[in-house]
């Protein structure tokens, strides 16, 4: 079952209030996102803490509900 680009940017939302999002579909299936995150969150974190703040927001649906996800992210400038 695929994930719809507005219920991942809620959970990210959620976890990370402030966050601006984009996401593009990668394939036209709802399946294989790229998303960019900039998070104030992400200040003073490495791009590993980063995506791990994500995923955790995500809440265990990688690999599962959402097959695949390029991320990039940064702290805002």
């Amino acid at each position: 079952m695929a994930m719809a680009a507005d219920e991942i940017v809620r959970l990210i939302r959620e976890a990370l209030p402030g966050a601006e999002i984009e996401m593009r579909d990668l394939a036209g299936d709802d399946d294989h996102w790229a998303a960019r995150v900039v998070a104030p969150q992400f200040a003073g974190k490495s791009r590993v803490q980063q995506h791990k703040m994500v995923y955790d927001a995500l809440g265990g649906r990688m690999g599962g509900e959402l097959h695949a996800l390029q991320l990039t992210t940064a702290a805002p400038t």
